[in-house]
């Protein structure tokens, strides 16, 4: 996929992460790499990385979704 058309679907990547229902994912971060889309941030479960990856692919089918987001304890520091 070309940088110039991946750049025009960040935005919306983004904004799906901030109007999910679960509040951890509005907290995560995307941007664009490249030709492929990074996802970072932390969040608390294993299935919470994954959703994030799922809602990013929902808007952007044929990116490439890097997903480098943490998955940590609440009081790990």
């Amino acid at each position: 996929m070309a940088t110039t058309v991946l750049a025009g679907v960040q935005p919306r990547a983004q904004a799906a992460l901030c109007n999910s229902p679960f509040y951890e994912l509005r907290e995560l971060l995307v941007e664009q790499r490249n030709d492929a889309l990074q996802l970072s941030g932390c969040v608390s479960s294993f299935y919470h990385k994954q959703l994030a990856q799922e809602v990013v692919r929902s808007v952007c089918k044929d990116a490439t979704v890097v997903n480098s987001i943490r998955v940590a304890c609440e009081d790990e520091t």
